[in-house]
């Protein structure tokens, strides 16, 4: 069986390093090439960056591709050259057209990070904490020219902890998307391919791309969906608000609460003046080491702040650098033209 992988994210490095293992391990199997976007410029000096996939392949001694599309025949004679029995897909970042996805003589297979058909697209993993889901997984799809929608030949379930982010399950998920990939392969090398099952297309929700405004948290809602979109959020594009100090502006990149912590208290803990509850955003001081923010149904606990321009610092000493002596103070929706951190 001759494979060659496709990807290109931190994620899909995973899921090479655990195919790299899987070929040296097993008679029979041969990783022909690796696949991944092009260099990129990044940083303030805008210097061309590898992708983790062409470092990790380099490091193991693979030969690497970086063609910006497969619109070139030049392109897809040069995969077909390697005789391909799978292309194993993942966080690829390219849309493959149906004469790529011919070439393999068994065929395309995806890993996506969720639980298909929920959760289709680019960013399953974050959109799955934003929305509150308590559990997400991996699918082993063969691959069709529409996004995700292709049969399932395997999947497995990963419970989400009310701690997790999206960074904190990325790792998880390359694991068990890699192991999960494994076992497909190895039963097509047994003879004994996985039954494919169509997706229910009545199913089918879409995570779209994250943009820097899917981290403006909006305090207006209950305190576990601001939770939850934090969470999804951290650590990138960031959870960011900005704050009015007395009619100053300030932007600040957030650090979600930790449920060990209690990331949540009700108004009334607060001894609040009149009992009255605070209009949501309102900042109603320290407790227990963290910033105190109302939302719409309770206080939520900011542990760490970044305030732009400056390194990250815990709530108590933000309090005392930015907001003793302020008489009213009140986080907003951040604006999309700051930059904190």
């Amino acid at each position: 069986m001759r494979i060659v992988f496709m990807g290109t994210s931190p994620f899909a490095a995973e899921i090479l390093r655990r195919l790299h293992r899987f070929a040296a391990e097993t008679e029979g199997v041969e990783l022909a090439g690796v696949y991944c976007q092009p260099d990129r410029p990044a940083g303030r000096g805008h210097k061309l960056v590898a992708p983790p996939v062409k470092e990790l392949a380099v490091t193991l001694g693979l030969p690497v591709a970086q063609p910006l599309h497969f619109r070139e025949e030049a392109d897809r004679e040069a995969l077909r050259a390697l005789r391909p029995d799978v292309l194993a897909v993942a966080a690829y970042g390219l849309i493959l057209p149906q004469a790529v996805l011919d070439i393999p003589a068994i065929g395309p297979f995806n890993v996506h990070a969720s639980l298909l058909p929920r959760l289709r697209g680019a960013a399953p993993i974050e959109r799955a904490v934003m929305e509150g889901d308590v559990q997400t997984g991996v699918t082993i799809m063969r691959m069709e020219a529409g996004l995700d929608t292709g049969p399932m030949l395997a999947q497995k379930a990963l419970a989400i902890g009310i701690d997790d982010t999206g960074g904190d399950l990325h790792r998880e998920l390359a694991l068990l998307g890699g192991d999960l990939l494994v076992e497909v392969l190895a039963a097509f090398l047994a003879g004994q391919p996985p039954v494919s099952v169509a997706q229910n297309e009545c199913r089918a929700t879409y995570a779209a791309k994250l943009t820097r405004a899917d981290g403006d948290i909006d305090w207006q809602l209950p305190v576990r969906e601001v939770h939850a979109r934090l969470r999804g959020v951290t650590p990138r594009p960031g959870g960011r608000a900005e704050l009015d100090l007395d009619g100053r502006s300030l932007a600040v990149k957030l650090t979600p609460g930790r449920f060990g912590r209690e990331f949540a208290v009700p108004f009334s803990t607060l001894n609040l003046p009149d009992g009255v509850a605070p209009a949501p955003g309102t900042i109603l001081g320290l407790y227990r080491d963290c910033l105190a923010i109302a939302c719409a149904d309770a206080a939520y606990l900011i542990p760490e702040l970044c305030p732009a321009g400056k390194k990250a610092m815990p709530a108590g000493a933000f309090w005392n650098g930015y907001l003793r002596g302020v008489s009213t103070a009140r986080a907003l929706c951040a604006r999309h033209d700051e930059a904190p951190c």
